[in-house]
């Protein structure tokens, strides 16, 4: 990049904190005072470098850090309001998020040093050579303020002649004040309070900056000029200079548009994309920023819209030999260099045309002098295919005609003097041209925006949409645990069922091998052994729960753990099984239940008798105690038959004496 051309008696002034810190004790800075004719350096402190900003009204005072000198956005906003008119603040390290001050030094050949006083000269330095961000806090708008320099309190009898006397001053400075802004082509909307005799004060609202105005602040006897700027919402960044490098340049068309430049060493300058402009504005934004020498694409054969970018700069045009695969994009492109698919495929195409091209701007680098423009001799090798050597010496042969030309060229002209209304033409020109780059900055901020919004839109509802899928599957997730929980106390159950069935299973597999026909075809040892079935009490209840669990037949051996309490029901429950015969453990059988089982000949006989081995519920005895107690049985049987049929005799005998008797 060029240095600025600056005036001989320009001042710059760049600092760098000294001790301190501005939001806590207080700071000394290092101050290096840029001249034409030399450089001053001093170690001061903060009101100190006001009133020497104020002394030397420099062009620019230059630091690396904005907030070095400011504890904060407001405390930034009123040092810039002290600032003389004509004094810009730069950050040479960048905007928002400005760089270490070293890696910008390097880059543009400044000396550095990490001493404060070298730092400071640093940034000066920087600055001088365009480089850095113009930091404002105000719009390009002033107010002009003309109003009463003194009171027109009581002033007696003749209070009414002095204040008409002071509104009449007031009036008459304002209309020098507007004649003096329409002299200087500034526009202006002017709001005049009028009162007795004149004005009280009158408010101008001027498109232009404190140093373009034709007044300044003054107060003196009746009248007072205050001159304020239009404060801004924030704190801007603006480039203190155009960039016009030669450049690289990597387009992406489509729909959206992305741009991005590198310089000749291969670094990624800029990256820019868009959805809303057009050919015009996208050539528009690459001409502020550089010259092209060298525009790339992605994609093979070359795009149209990318190759009538490359007509428009007469520069060389580079395209991959295949298309550029999404992998190498992004080990190409570095990461912070862009937002968003477009801007890195832009990146990865000039990226890898400065890869293809890279051998040959190191030859050119080498071979062209130090006093001739690299940048110029790189464009015209890569447009014409030529040698660095055929260049150069076509340069020289240019250069030595055009001081040929000058040497015989003795006519001189005088500028013109401009007009009032050139003066007022070029001005508004200027201003347009002003307001166009600020609407364009804009227009380019709102279509960021609106990608971020509709990234971040989608994001949002790409959350929402997990959230949403995390609740279901939540929802889902516990619905199925509570149902294999119930499963699981169903599959317990079920399981305590089969134990109790496999129990029962084995007993009936018991009880069927005792009940078989052929006990000697079942186990030899069990030979002369009989199936007893035991009831826990002679009731109903315990006759129903022994049938259930294993079942009572007819000619089963029925054993009453307990025979008392039984009742007339209960034993006709009994006679309904049809035992063969009932052995009767503890208790004493009601006569009704002996009864009941004598009249159906069910043999009743005492446990005690048959010698039983029980097995978990059921029993088995001996075929021959079973018999002996039916035998036993049978006999009492006879002979309570005998004893029930001689008491019948008896009766009928008495029964028969006594109606003799009474007849």
């Amino acid at each position: 990049m060029s240095p600025r051309t600056r005036p001989a008696d320009e001042v710059i002034v760049g600092v760098d904190v000294h001790s301190g810190d501005v939001r806590g004790e207080a700071p000394s800075y290092a101050t290096v005072l840029l001249r034409e004719d030399g450089i001053e350096r001093d170690v001061v402190s903060h009101r100190k470098l006001r009133r020497l900003l104020q002394a030397e009204e420099p062009a620019i005072l230059a630091t690396d850090n904005v907030f070095e000198l400011a504890a904060d956005t407001d405390d930034l906003v009123r040092f810039l309001r002290e600032l003389p008119d004509a004094t810009r603040l730069v950050q040479v390290t960048g905007a928002e998020q400005p760089e270490p001050l070293s890696r910008v030094a390097n880059r543009h050949d400044v000396p550095y040093g990490s001493d404060p006083m070298q730092e400071a000269e640093a940034a000066a330095r920087l600055a001088a050579a365009n480089v850095g961000q113009v930091v404002s806090a105000f719009t390009n708008t002033t107010r002009v303020k003309v109003a009463r320099g003194r009171s027109t309190g009581g002033g007696g009898w003749s209070e009414d002649r002095y204040t008409r006397k002071i509104h009449g001053a007031v009036k008459r400075r304002t209309r020098e004040v507007e004649s003096a802004l329409e002299s200087a082509g500034l526009t202006y909307e002017r709001d005049a309070t009028e009162k007795y005799g004149g004005f009280s004060r009158a408010i101008f609202e001027v498109e232009g900056s404190p140093d373009e105005l034709p007044v300044g602040r003054e107060r003196s006897g009746d009248v007072r000029i205050e001159i304020e700027r239009e404060r801004r919402d924030g704190i801007e960044f603006s480039p203190l200079a155009r960039r016009r490098d030669h450049v690289l340049v990597g387009v992406d068309p489509g729909t959206t548009t992305a741009i991005a430049l590198a310089d000749l060493e291969g670094e990624v300058l800029d990256v820019h994309s868009t959805r809303t402009a057009d050919t015009a504005a996208v050539i528009e934004w690459i001409v502020e920023r550089g010259r092209p020498i060298l525009v790339a694409a992605d994609v093979e054969p070359m795009p149209d819209t990318v190759e009538k970018l490359r007509r428009s700069f007469d520069a060389a045009g580079w395209i991959p030999d295949a298309d550029l695969p999404v992998d190498e994009k992004l080990h190409r492109a570095p990461d912070h260099t862009y937002d968003n698919d477009h801007e890195r495929d832009a990146v990865a195409a000039v990226l890898s045309a400065y890869d293809d091209h890279a051998d040959q701007f190191e030859r050119i680098a080498r071979k062209v002098p130090r006093d001739v423009d690299r940048g110029a001799v790189t464009a015209r090798v890569l447009a014409e295919e030529a040698s660095v050597e055929a260049v150069l010496a076509e340069m020289e042969d240019e250069a030595a005609g055009e001081d040929a030309d000058a040497a015989g060229d003795t006519t001189t002209h005088e500028p013109r003097e401009l007009t009032a209304e050139e003066r007022r033409i070029r001005d508004l020109e200027a201003q347009v041209e002003r307001l166009q780059d600020h609407v364009a900055e804009l227009e380019s901020t709102v279509a960021e925006k609106d990608d971020r919004i509709e990234e971040l839109e989608a994001d949002l509802e790409a959350a929402r949409s997990r959230e949403r899928q995390d609740v279901r599957e939540t929802r889902e997730v516990t619905r199925l645990q509570r149902r294999n929980e119930a499963l699981e106390r169903d599959l317990e159950t079920e399981r305590d069922r089969v134990d109790e069935l496999e129990g029962k299973l084995e007993r009936l597999k018991q009880l069927w091998k005792l009940d078989h026909a052929d006990f000697a075809d079942v186990d030899p040892e069990k030979r002369g052994l009989v199936p007893v079935k035991p009831v826990d009490e002679f009731t109903s209840s315990a006759i129903d729960a022994a049938d259930e669990t294993y079942g009572l037949a007819e000619d089963d051996v029925v054993y009453l753990r307990n025979a008392g309490g039984a009742g007339r029901s209960t034993a006709e429950r009994l006679v309904e099984i049809g035992p063969r015969v009932v052995l009767l453990g503890q208790g004493r059988l009601s006569e009704i239940a002996d009864a009941v089982l004598f009249e159906a000949a069910v043999p009743v006989g005492p446990a005690d008798d048959v010698a039983m081995q029980e097995v978990d519920e059921l029993a088995v005895a001996r075929e021959s105690d079973v018999e002996a107690v039916i035998e036993d049985w049978e006999r009492r049987a006879r002979q309570r038959q005998r004893e029930q049929t001689a008491e019948l005799v008896d009766q009928v005998i008495s029964e028969h004496r006594a109606g003799d008797n009474e007849a």
